[in-house]
């Protein structure tokens, strides 16, 4: 059944709950007998998807969707190239969008291979969500971060689930005060997992560069730590254990700490009226995790709106394709 946005409600958006004992069980089976004198599987694989992201291909285009659309390219504050999508709207607002990891501007394509072996096997289309947000009088910049996408290699390839790609945040901001026909928008910022926590990491860093900023969604901002700690649980190994072993290879791999891949230290330096998403039940971390995190946030002006539909992560990043109106209202409040 499709809706007038052209959205099949019976494809797999993620609404159905995870069925992964069977894939937990296997997985301890075949690495038991490595837990004990080395690091565990699930620790390499945090590990390498940490430290290096996962490029995927930018399968959709606004205008799939009937949106016109420019490309755009712009560098990021330290010089990496980065690919966009400029949504023209008939109004004076601006909405500057970025995305999770491992998924790009347009989503993810978890319905084909390779990656249908991740995440559930459920493909994630940002683009109703953006038509939802175009429609109610939005612009929209939207933009693949470093590594991701079509966008350069920075850092040497490596990732940090914000702590580079806050880097790309500030170079979003600083091509809308550069572009004539952009800087004088009232602006607001959508920022989703990974992008979350690059938008929370660079207004700590970087805090003058938000100054105009009137409003700011975020969709499953999260730790590192939490991701660790929950896969352990669900395999019966000791979390902290986990934890100090992926630690350990992330400090190998590419010098960075667990602890620094988290956003709940900068989030008090958020100063705007924020609006923070999460899928409650989410099977890959704890919800404590994203209490601390909203919890943290300096803004007194701040919602926590719990997604009780499913357990199942990426069917967050779908939510509002289908459901747009409490992230359409929030925008339309803060930024009238």
């Amino acid at each position: 059944m499709n809706n007038d946005q052209g959205i099949n409600f019976e494809e797999n958006l993620g609404q159905q709950d995870a069925n992964i004992t069977n894939k937990i069980k296997n997985v301890a089976k075949a690495a038991a007998h490595t837990v004990s004198i080395a690091m565990h599987p699930l620790v390499e694989e945090y590990a390498q998807l940490f430290t290096h992201g996962a490029r995927t291909p930018v399968l959709r285009r606004p205008s799939d969707i009937g949106l016109e659309y420019e490309d755009v390219t712009f560098p990021s504050m330290d010089g990496v190239p980065l690919e966009a999508w400029f949504i023209p709207a008939d109004s004076d607002k601006l909405l500057i969008i970025n995305h999770p990891m491992p998924c790009n501007r347009y989503g993810f394509p978890g319905h084909i291979a390779p990656w249908n072996t991740m995440f559930g096997g459920i493909e994630v289309n940002l683009l109703p969500e953006l038509k939802h947000l175009h429609d109610a009088g939005y612009n929209i910049l939207t933009y693949d971060l470093r590594n991701h996408g079509l966008s350069g290699e920075g850092n040497g390839g490596l990732a940090g689930i914000g702590y580079f790609e806050c880097r790309d945040v500030i170079g979003s901001l600083w091509y809308a005060k550069s572009h004539k026909d952009l800087a004088n928008m009232t602006t607001g910022l959508y920022s989703r997992c990974m992008g979350g926590n690059s938008t929370i990491i660079a207004w700590n860093r970087w805090s003058q560069e938000f100054e105009h900023i009137k409003a700011l969604v975020l969709l499953q901002a999260v730790s590192g730590r939490t991701f660790i700690e929950k896969g352990a649980e669900r395999i019966h190994l000791d979390p902290q254990k986990a934890a100090q072993q992926l630690d350990q290879r992330l400090q190998e791999i590419a010098g960075l700490r667990l602890d620094e891949l988290s956003p709940q230290a900068y989030a008090h330096s958020v100063n705007v009226p924020t609006l923070q998403v999460q899928v409650r039940r989410d099977f890959l971390i704890h919800s404590s995790d994203t209490q601390e995190i909203f919890d943290a946030l300096g803004t007194t002006q701040k919602e926590l709106f719990w997604i009780e539909d499913s357990d199942q992560r990426f069917y967050g990043y779908n939510y509002f394709g289908q459901y747009p109106e409490k992230l359409v209202g929030w925008f339309d409040r803060y930024m009238s």
